[in-house]
């Protein structure tokens, strides 16, 4: 477990690398004693930071939701980080290359709360009650702490679990209008078909995953509330993206395209 103000420290410098766009060593290796719970303090001090840059968090990320991810990075469950609002980049946006360390983009979808869901105990009939409507999405995600051997959830916690960007389709639908489990979802970079997935893939289902962030949530005072957008995790494998791609989430039952590029 580190100090108080070891925390603050890391965050800062993490804060930076936003800020300069350039990363900075394994956490794991620099400092050894690191904890999981040192990671998510970590991660708050971040956003705090941004906060305080006038940033306001608009919803959640839920990551690491494959077993076979959470086994590479050592970890027994999803992770998750808040969402701000300069994250989010409107569709067939252009986004310049060097803005970004080493971005992949994953396919996701997007829940959009209706109600207040507060934990412990949510379970999969409270997120379909307290969902108002699901949307496709691409996140990108980046890494502040540099992706190198030895990387682990703890590393990838701190950092905001990766977030970086995302960006939501508009194509709306309802979640009683749906087998959520069956959606699936293409991606297509410069129109080579990358990567495909369907949604039982997150956590066996996308809603668990929810609930589970709902459930997580608890143990640090915190609820999902209204209007909040949850990224439930990704559907397919994530794909590196370089100046120049053009890039197309296609999803099926009726949620439709996304484009987005990168110059």
């Amino acid at each position: 477990m580190l100090t108080d103000d070891v925390r603050k420290e890391i965050a800062a410098k993490i804060y930076h690398c936003f800020q300069e766009t350039a990363p900075i060593l394994l956490l794991t290796k620099t400092y050894p004693d690191i904890e999981i719970g040192d990671a998510y303090h970590i991660q708050n001090y971040v956003v705090s930071s941004f906060k305080q840059a006038g940033s306001r968090v608009k919803g959640y990320k839920i990551g690491l939701t494959s077993k076979a991810v959470q086994q590479l990075v050592g970890s027994t469950e999803p992770n998750f980080s808040p969402l701000l609002d300069h994250m989010f980049t409107a569709e067939k946006s252009e986004l310049a290359r060097s803005n970004w360390l080493t971005p992949v983009v994953e396919s996701e979808l997007a829940f959009v709360i209706k109600d207040r869901l507060t934990g412990p105990g949510i379970n999969v009939a409270d997120i379909i009650r307290g969902t108002d409507f699901v949307l496709p999405a691409i996140e990108i995600a980046d890494f502040r702490v540099a992706r190198a051997p030895g990387m682990d959830v703890r590393d990838i916690t701190a950092d905001m679990a990766a977030a970086g960007g995302v960006v939501l389709g508009g194509n709306p639908v309802s979640l009683h209008d749906i087998d959520i489990l069956a959606v699936n979802c293409s991606l297509i970079i410069n129109e080579e078909e990358r990567a495909k997935g369907v949604a039982s893939e997150v956590l066996g289902n996308p809603l668990s995953a929810v609930a589970w962030l709902a459930n997580k949530l608890s143990e640090f005072g915190v609820a999902l509330e209204p209007g909040q957008v949850i990224l439930s995790g990704a559907m397919l494998n994530a794909q590196p993206v370089e100046a120049g791609d053009q890039i197309l989430a296609r999803f099926d039952n009726g949620l439709g395209d996304i484009k987005l590029s990168f110059n």
